[in-house]
């Protein structure tokens, strides 16, 4: 039993699809970060290298798996109780830096552990995020004024700023936001709802992913806006799109500490399906 772990995407693939594609709702972010990669290339979330992980039981069945792209934490799947101890030790073996970690808590923290018990670090629990899995959409009641859009390069200083807003007020600043933005553009991503003509929010959607889901973010109402239904309105526009494109599953995460996006959610047809804890490493 061990861990593989390379800078070769296409390695990745061949050893570790098969498994995130089984469950790809759960593996929605280890599915579509990767998927980024292949179409924007290894620097699409930061200068350096990504890395990626899969380990490999003794009769060669892969059972689970990580994505990192620094400078952001490690992604990890849902692995055997057994790999977590070898996956720390393999880690700290590896002369990439590590910011943190995001996978289901009992992991996570144990990864967390054991590396701040060899780099002297602490572990910050810096956000906990509920996944969400669409059942049959209920369309917001009463609907609120306006009408969706799809967004154009013609909104591409709008949706600059407000990624930027949406990241900051996440606490997760986006490493290249214009390109993030013009990323989602080439593929139809971005809807806006408007009143009057004038955008007043907005909500994404990834791509189709590898197992046949999408999922939806980033959703964003600035504050002079809030209050009114738009974002569940927008919400519930790029559902019915992932839909139309052929989703098998439209996922989303939400931040636990957000009642007012998990009671959205849950209005338009959404049910947990559980936790990530995002830990970052300081000193």
């Amino acid at each position: 039993m061990a861990w593989h772990i390379t800078d070769d995407l296409a390695a990745f693939d061949a050893a570790a699809l098969g498994l995130l594609k089984q469950q790809p709702t759960q593996n929605t972010v280890l599915l579509s970060v990767p998927g980024v990669l292949r179409e924007r290339g290894p620097n699409a979330f930061g200068s350096e290298t990504p890395r990626f992980g899969w380990y490999e039981e003794p009769d060669g069945t892969v059972s689970g798996a990580f994505v990192h792209t620094p400078p952001h934490p490690l992604l990890l799947s849902h692995v055997p109780a057994e790999a977590v101890p070898a996956l720390a030790e393999a880690l700290l073996a590896s002369p990439c830096p590590l910011a943190g970690v995001n996978g289901q808590r009992e992991q996570a923290q144990a990864v967390a552990q054991a590396w701040c018990a060899a780099k002297g670090t602490d572990a910050v629990l810096e956000r906990t995020h509920r996944l969400y899995l669409l059942g049959q959409l209920i369309e917001p009641e009463p609907a609120p004024a306006g009408a969706a859009r799809s967004a154009t390069a013609d909104d591409l200083d709008l949706l600059l700023d407000w990624f930027v807003e949406f990241t900051a007020e996440v606490g997760d600043p986006v490493i290249n936001a214009q390109r993030a933005v013009v990323d989602r553009l080439d593929y139809g991503g971005l809807t806006l709802w408007e009143l009057d003509g004038v955008p007043v929010s907005m909500a994404g959607i990834t791509r189709q992913l590898e197992g046949g889901g999408i999922r939806v973010g980033p959703v964003y109402t600035p504050k002079p806006s809030r209050g009114h239904g738009y974002a569940a309105a927008a919400t519930a526009a790029v559902c019915r799109l992932a839909f139309e494109r052929g989703a098998q599953e439209v996922s989303l995460y939400a931040d636990v500490a957000n009642p007012t996006s998990n009671s959205l959610y849950q209005r338009l047809g959404f049910r947990s399906l559980g936790e990530r804890v995002v830990i970052r490493f300081e000193g």
